[in-house]
């Protein structure tokens, strides 16, 4: 482990409390060490050094609109291979939340991702990017391999 010490003008110092305190962590060291591997997880992908991911695809669309459900659900039969997982709520009489597991190559993950957040009726579309690693790997318990994802650290 190693140590560093940062100064803080009083202001910023108080309001950095109050933000851990509110977010619940039990020290300092514990916010700053999750702040710095946001941004650093956030430069990644960005700078296309974060060639794998996995992320959570959620956007609302009203159910109504004219084959929206069933335009939604041939891009992802087209894209099967990144989907891991689809969760489908119903918000009320009209309206529906779902939300995507992707995994795979980051930038095929954002093109699919974007490709549903820009279908018309589309509303409230947000995908959550984080960097992993990703190893085909055999086991003992069974004559297949299987692929494994290591968030980055």
């Amino acid at each position: 482990m190693e140590r560093f010490t940062i100064s803080l003008d009083e202001s910023l110092a108080r309001q950095f409390d109050e933000l851990i305190k509110n977010r619940g962590y039990l020290n300092r060291s514990e916010a700053v060490r999750d702040m710095l591997r946001e941004q650093l997880e956030t430069r990644r992908i960005r700078s296309a050094e974060a060639p794998y991911c996995i992320a959570s695809l959620s956007y609302v669309y009203n159910h109504h609109e004219r084959d929206l459900a069933a335009r939604l659900t041939s891009q992802q039969h087209a894209q099967h291979q990144l989907n891991l997982s689809t969760m489908h709520v119903h918000l009320n009489h009209d309206d529906c939340l779902e939300t995507v597991i992707l995994r795979g190559p980051t930038a095929e993950v954002r093109a699919f991702s974007d490709s549903i957040i820009a279908e018309r009726g589309v509303r409230h579309g947000q995908l959550n990017l984080i960097p992993v690693s990703l190893d085909v790997e055999e086991h003992d318990h069974g004559v297949h391999s299987h692929l494994h994802s290591h968030p980055n650290t």
